[in-house]
C-alpha cells in the first residue's frame, strides 16, 4: 500500500551486516517533524539499535527539547551497547537548515527560528557533532549507498505529505546556506493553489501525496486518505481521480524540466511515499519530462533504494565523515568529493 511514509528499512542489527563498511563509532539521529530515527554505528559498518520515536514538542524551548530528546537516546545506546564508544555523532533535523554555521534557520512544524542546534547538541552529548538536512542527509545516503551509487550529479526528491529534495552536481550536494532543493516550493501552476508557505502554485499543492488526496477530496465530494486511493479510483476509470493524478504528473514534470536544463542530472531518484506507486508513476512523469525536454541529457528516474533509513544513514555517514576529518565545517560539505564506497 502506498502511503505518505518511505518504504520499509532495510537496516538490521544483524552482526552479519556491516552496512556502512568500516569507520569511526558514530551516533545518528535524524529528527523529522513527527518521530525521530536512531542507531548507533559500530566500527565494522553495523547499524545497531535501530528505532523510531516520537519527537518531543515544546513551544518554549523546542531547540532545548529535541536536543534533551537525543540526549536521553544517546544515554540508553551506551548502556544498550557497552563495547561501542562513539567518537562523534550526527543530528539532521527538517526546515532550513546552515549546516556551515549549525544553524536550524527555521522549521514550521518543530517551531524553531535561528535555534543553535550543532553547539547546543555538542554541549550535552560531549562530542563534536555533523549537523545537517533531513533530506540532504536521505539524499547522500542514496548517493553513497543506494539508487544513485556511481553517479556524480543526481537529483534525489522525497515526495509524501510534503514535497523535498537534495541536488548533488559533481559529488557534492548543493545546499546554499541552507537554501538550495526546496522544489515543493517552486513555482509550477502560477494560477494555482495558496500554499501553506504563503506563495502560490507550489509544486507541493499539486504533486505531494498529500495534495492528490485533498484535491480528489474537494473535487469530488468524497473523503479520501490517501493517493494511493486517488490512483486506484484513477485506474477504475473516475474521471476527477484522472484529472487529479495527471495533474500531480504534469507538474512533476514541469518541475524537473528547468531543473535538468540547468543541472543536467543523470538521475533522479524519488522516493517517499508516492514512489510506491511504481510504474503508475515513474513512466508518465518520465514520458511526459522527455517531451518537455530536446537537446539536454534525459536522466533517469529511479526508485529509492533505502526506504525509511536512508535519513538516519546519511546522519550515520556525515558523522563519520566528521570523526574522519573529511568534513569542512566552516562550510558545511565535505572537504572533497566522497568516493562512492563508503568503507574507502
Amino acid at each position: 500500500m502506498m502511503s505518505d511514509t518511505p518504504a520499509a528499512a532495510p537496516a538490521s542489527d544483524d552482526p552479519r551486516d556491516p552496512l556502512l563498511g568500516t569507520g569511526a563509532a558514530v551516533l545518528a539521529f535524524d529528527v523529522g517533524g513527527t518521530d525521530t530515527k536512531s542507531a548507533i554505528v559500530d566500527e565494522s559498518g553495523r547499524v545497531l539499535g535501530v528505532r523510531r520515536t516520537p519527537t518531543p514538542h515544546d513551544e518554549a524551548d523546542p531547540a532545548g527539547a529535541i536536543v534533551a530528546h537525543i540526549t536521553s537516546l544517546a544515554a540508553e545506546y551506551r548502556e544498550d551497547f557497552p563495547d561501542v564508544s562513539p567518537v562523534a555523532a550526527g543530528l539532521s533535523v527538517p526546515g532550513l537548515v546552515d549546516e556551515a554555521r549549525g544553524i536550524g534557520l527555521f522549521a514550521s512544524n518543530l517551531g524553531w527560528h535561528d535555534a543553535p542546534l550543532r553547539d547546543l547538541a555538542e554541549h550535552a552529548l560531549g562530542l563534536p557533532v555533523a549537523f545537517g538536512h533531513d533530506v540532504r542527509s536521505a539524499g547522500d545516503a542514496e548517493h553513497r549507498l543506494g539508487a544513485a551509487r556511481g553517479a556524480d550529479d543526481v537529483v534525489v526528491l522525497a515526495i509524501g505529505t510534503g514535497i523535498a529534495s537534495a541536488i548533488i552536481a559533481g559529488g557534492r550536494p548543493i545546499t546554499a546556506g541552507g537554501y538550495a532543493g526546496e522544489l515543493g516550493h517552486a513555482l509550477i501552476w502560477p494560477e494555482g493553489e495558496l500554499c501553506a508557505c504563503g506563495a502560490v502554485g507550489c509544486l507541493e499543492t499539486i504533486a505531494s501525496a498529500g495534495a492528490i488526496a485533498r484535491r480528489y477530496s474537494e473535487r469530488s465530494g468524497r473523503k479520501t486518505p490517501g493517493a494511493r486511493e486517488v490512483l486506484d479510483a484513477s485506474k477504475a476509470g473516475d474521471i476527477v481521480a484522472e484529472r487529479v493524478w495527471d495533474d500531480a504528473v504534469e507538474a512533476l514534470a514541469r518541475a524537473l524540466a528547468p531543473l535538468v536544463a540547468i543541472l543536467g542530472p543523470e538521475l533522479v531518484v524519488i522516493g517517499g511515499g508516492l514512489a510506491e506507486a511504481g510504474r503508475d508513476l515513474f513512466e508518465p512523469v518520465q514520458h511526459r519530462l522527455d517531451a518537455l525536454l530536446s537537446f539536454h541529457r534525459r536522466p533517469r528516474l529511479v526508485k529509492a533504494a533505502l526506504g525509511d533509513d536512508a535519513g538516519v544513514l546519511g546522519t550515520a555517514l556525515r558523522a563519520r565523515d566528521l570523526a574522519a576529518g573529511r568534513l569542512d565545517r566552516a562550510h558545511g560539505a565535505d572537504v572533497h568529493a566522497v568516493e562512492s564506497d563508503p568503507a574507502s
